[in-house]
């Protein structure tokens, strides 16, 4: 009742009401921040798998004379479906 009565005097239309209210709008925020925090933290495991079974992959073939930009060309191209610009917007209705 103390923190009602002192929230009151600090804001006599809302009271303790608005103080609920802004902090219910920084959860939501902080929510969809965190959300697309895990999602980036997905893409980047899965990027770091991808790579390895890749690295994998061209250890266990036989050596066969590459020239090096050729040999980063070949390695690298599977990685084209990962988009660093892709929006993640997509995945705020899964984490809310």
């Amino acid at each position: 009742m103390v923190y009602e009565a002192n929230a009151r005097l600090r804001d006599p239309i809302y009271g303790c009401t608005g103080t609920i209210c802004q902090l219910q709008k920084q959860i939501s925020v902080l929510q969809a921040e965190l959300a697309k925090a895990q999602a980036e933290k997905l893409n980047l495991q899965c990027r770091q798998s991808h790579i390895l079974t890749l690295i994998r992959a061209q250890m266990e073939q036989p050596h066969l004379p590459l020239s090096p930009s050729l040999h980063h060309q070949n390695l690298f191209e599977d990685l084209s479906f990962f988009d660093d610009n892709a929006s993640i917007g997509s995945l705020d209705s899964l984490w809310t």
